[in-house]
């Protein structure tokens, strides 16, 4: 039993830890992919690929414990429940072709800057969720395979942010930089944040 949850962990973690480098692929280059036609038949089989490879280099440590817990479950379960919190929090205001991405990467989709609820906190709860899942699973789990995946999400997340935001200011100008100068963290609420960059900018 323990071997099927290890397997299924580490098949859901190289989902989420591809996701910001899917997004690599989105972000930097919108302008370009608003151009085709049907851009997900080439970003699809691109993310089919990244988990794909992502399996494959993690395989060989996917049953090797760093840990083994029985409070594991419990922490896992904690930062899971943090995840659909945010989630739901992240949906208010936000549609499905939001999330998926179809406003920013086709032509003739409403472009819509949401700043309400939850992204009065961070800018970018979506991601922030992301990440807490791969957090649930690597807690639970505890194994190299998905340490090495939250590690490597974390890396390619920081360059997904810097990527989107600029990609954001080039698409809403002022009022993103007005947003941002609002809310300065982009993913974790830091303390002392917010008030650092109201001072900056009073």
């Amino acid at each position: 039993m323990l071997r099927v949850l290890l397997h299924i962990a580490w098949l859901l973690g190289a989902v989420y830890a591809t996701i910001p480098g899917f997004w690599l692929a989105a972000h930097p280059f919108a302008e370009r992919w608003r151009t085709r036609r049907a851009p997900y038949r080439v970003l699809a089989p691109l993310w089919a690929l990244m988990i794909s490879a992502t399996l494959a280099a993690t395989g060989p440590w996917r049953e090797v414990l760093l840990y083994e817990s029985p409070f594991s479950l419990l922490g896992g379960g904690v930062l899971l429940a943090a995840a659909i919190f945010v989630y739901r929090r992240a949906r208010q205001g936000f549609t499905q072709e939001m999330l998926i991405g179809r406003t920013e990467l086709e032509q003739g989709r409403e472009q819509k800057l949401v700043t309400g609820g939850v992204r009065d906190v961070v800018r970018h709860p979506v991601y922030l969720a992301h990440l807490l899942v791969l957090m649930a699973l690597t807690a639970a789990a505890g194994t190299i395979a998905l340490f090495a995946m939250l590690a490597f999400a974390i890396a390619t997340g920081i360059l997904l942010i810097r990527a989107e935001d600029a990609e954001l200011e080039r698409r809403f100008g002022d009022e993103f930089r007005a947003w941002k100068r609002r809310v300065p963290h982009a993913v974790l609420p830091l303390p002392g944040a917010r008030s650092q960059a109201q001072r900056g900018g009073a």
